[in-house]
């Protein structure tokens, strides 16, 4: 997960291209990217020259804006001459249908000047079955395993461990025999 703030010089955008490279594995994007723009908010009828590095960066991460469930603004103004707006967004990862759209919550602002946005991510629930091998202690299989890895023991040629590259030879060896016997 990425959480952005970009002021209004764009530093968060020009960091995110910078280092797309060394980010991996990001599923959501969000924040307030402070880029006002018609693509994500329907009351400003202009577009922004910072929108196409937003989804560079976006599709750099395999991500892709969220629309929200219903259009609110995510920032409001507490001066009159200035319009709400919508300044912060998600993105969110292109194999993930199960979450492609977001809640804006307007009226849980509370002091803030930005709306509190949600994602729902559902959790499958995922059996997963393994089995389990073990021996029975006293068991006849136990005494043969015991009886086999002692002869592995025995038998392992130690004459020429003269290095560490001799050493872990043997060991993989050792691991190996102790492996098939098993």
């Amino acid at each position: 997960m990425i959480n952005v703030y970009s002021n209004s010089f764009q530093l968060a955008l020009k960091y995110l291209k910078n280092t797309e490279v060394n980010i991996t594995n990001v599923i959501i994007m969000t924040g307030d990217f402070n880029i006002k723009d018609s693509v994500w908010d329907p009351n400003y009828p202009f577009y922004s020259c910072y929108s196409n590095s937003l989804f560079d960066i976006a599709d750099s991460f395999s991500l892709n804006i969220s629309k929200p469930i219903e259009n609110f603004s995510t920032r409001f103004s507490d001066n009159n001459n200035n319009a709400n707006s919508v300044l912060d967004l998600v993105f969110l990862h292109l194999s993930f249908s199960e979450f492609n759209h977001h809640i804006i919550y307007p009226d849980w602002r509370l002091s803030s000047d930005h709306a509190l946005i949600t994602v729902n991510i559902l959790i499958h629930k995922e059996r997963i079955s393994h089995m389990r091998q073990l021996l029975v202690k006293g068991s006849n299989e136990e005494k043969q395993f015991v009886k086999s890895v002692i002869q592995v023991i025995k038998n392992l040629n130690t004459f020429f461990m003269y290095n560490t590259d001799a050493l872990e030879e043997a060991v993989q060896l050792l691991l190996s025999k102790i492996e098939e016997s098993w």
